[in-house]
């Protein structure tokens, strides 16, 4: 009876290192020198490296639904900011930052592997270092570094970086031509802001991807509800919504309000994974209750309305 070669061989040190399969003859593998495993495929438990032939589970698609939402979010919130009050520009921009995000996406599924298909083929993600695998490459001798770095959570790490790049393309070639044509309202200078604020933000969401990935991929569903309920309270106030009829004077606030409870709904579906139906759908229920909240307390919030009480106090 023959042995696999890896019974004989010595230990594969490191974390993430592992041998690749050279031949297979009937049952019996032959396995290469201890090192990184070839893109698209991870070590299982005894150290071989094994092709990624599963799919993203729910959360992972919620988590690169949220990186796909932070370009886009970041493109509305730009725009809003650089169109001014009277430009009739902001929503024309509003859709092409919609239809650019879009159509990077799938483009990005389609060049994924397998390739023209809207599916991947994923690795699953067990632990918090499998996104940082360049820091488990061992040194056996404490001189000589066995380099063992490769993706891991495949393809939640790369895919990323290749969805902002074909945004970036896709920016560059679309917004210019139709700021160009229609903001007219707009001074020269003042008509291409959010492009290029665009062009600063790319790289400091590529930088978080890189450094952060793994963190985000685990706190981001605690993120979108703490930024989307601090975002809602920044805006009510600034827009000095104090009741439901001022709500109702302008249709941008209800579209902001509406975005809002979506990202709230988000990231309750994010935390609860809907892994139980029927304990977690109840959830959603809550999904107003910080606005109704702010609502119903802002009047007595109002610093006009505190500092006549504290004078006729005293």
């Amino acid at each position: 009876m023959f042995r696999a070669a890896v019974d004989i061989q010595p230990a594969c040190l490191g974390l993430y290192c592992g041998r690749t399969v050279l031949s297979v003859n009937g049952s019996v593998e032959t396995y290469g020198d201890c090192g990184v495993c070839p893109r698209g495929q991870r070590t299982d438990d005894n150290k071989i490296c094994r092709e990624c032939t599963g799919s993203p589970d729910r959360y992972d698609w919620l988590y690169l639904g949220f990186m796909a939402m932070l370009p886009l979010v970041l493109h509305w919130f730009f725009i809003e900011w650089y169109s001014g009050k009277k430009s009739s520009s902001a929503l024309l921009q509003h859709i092409t930052a919609l239809l650019e995000c879009s159509i990077a996406a799938v483009v990005t599924l389609l060049v994924s592997d397998p390739v023209g298909s809207l599916h991947i083929r994923s690795c699953r993600v067990k632990k918090l270092s499998d996104w940082y695998t360049m820091l488990y490459n061992p040194s056996p001798d404490y001189i000589t570094t066995v380099h063992c770095t490769h993706e891991a959570v495949y393809p939640l790490y790369t895919i990323v970086f290749i969805y902002y790049a074909f945004c970036l393309v896709l920016m560059m070639l679309l917004r210019p031509l139709l700021v160009k044509k229609i903001a007219c309202g707009l001074g020269k200078s003042d008509r291409f802001k959010s492009i290029y604020a665009a062009l600063y933000f790319f790289p400091i969401l590529t930088v978080l991807q890189a450094v952060g990935g793994g963190l985000l991929y685990y706190a981001f569903p605690y993120i979108i509800l703490v930024l989307s309920l601090v975002t809602l309270a920044v805006y009510m106030s600034a827009s000095e919504v104090e009741s439901f009829k001022d709500l109702l004077v302008r249709k941008k606030r209800l579209v902001v309000l509406f975005s809002h409870w979506l990202l709230h709904a988000y990231g309750i579906i994010s935390i609860s994974k809907l892994d139980k139906l029927e304990q977690d759908l109840p959830l959603l229920a809550l999904v107003p209750a910080p606005a109704l909240f702010y609502l119903m307390t802002a009047k007595y919030t109002e610093p006009s309305r505190i500092l006549s009480e504290g004078g006729n106090g005293h």
